[in-house]
């Protein structure tokens, strides 16, 4: 018997992205990296929290807002206490929040991010006609990667090798977005016949 297979893809950044701005230290462009701290100031009734940035070169630090003049009623008070204990775990969602970033101006590297592709499911189906495998890579951050290079990781094939099977019909792309590819393979290619 011969079985279909549709696997689902995400793309994850093993790291929060790295800020591209010029250093007053370095006295040029460098690349800013997360140190996962909060900065919280008090002023009357309202708070600032900012998440500190630090130059990877010359240790220059700068804050992106979290939030300003805000009542402190206002910030749910679990969240408050994860700023004040500098809690890693919300440093990171917020270091790879791409909307924090466009809130702050703040240019992000996304061609130099290290990620891993994490399996969201996977499901086989029957199939009397031309079993293949149909897969969906999701790329929520948007990291800049061509097609085929995201191809050629989840096969474990080479670039030249994805393109010649695209030229010759081997592999069928489905659609093609910054945040989602999506493609047709024989089973041989995955594994499953």
């Amino acid at each position: 018997m011969s079985y279909s297979k549709k696997i689902e893809y995400e793309i994850v950044p093993k790291e929060t992205f790295s800020v591209i701005r010029n250093c007053p230290g370095c006295s040029r462009k460098t690349h800013f990296q997360n140190t996962k701290k909060f900065r919280v100031n008090a002023n009357g009734s309202r708070l600032d929290v900012w998440l500190i940035y630090q130059c990877e070169n010359c240790k220059h630090t700068f804050n992106l807002t979290v939030y300003e003049r805000q009542k402190a009623a206002s910030i749910p008070q679990k969240e408050y206490e994860r700023f004040l204990s500098n809690n890693e775990q919300l440093a990171d969602a917020y270091g790879k929040n791409l909307q924090f970033f466009k809130k702050n101006k703040a240019e992000v590297d996304l061609q130099n991010v290290e990620y891993v592709f994490q399996k969201l499911a996977e499901n086989i189906t029957d199939c009397r006609h031309d079993p293949q495998t149909y897969i969906i890579i999701h790329n929520p951050w948007g990291l800049k990667l061509r097609p085929e290079k995201q191809i050629a990781e989840i096969l474990t094939l080479s670039r030249s090798k994805v393109k010649k099977m695209l030229e010759q019909g081997e592999l069928k792309m489905d659609a093609v977005s910054s945040q989602l590819i999506s493609f047709y393979v024989p089973n041989h290619f995955t594994g499953q016949s």
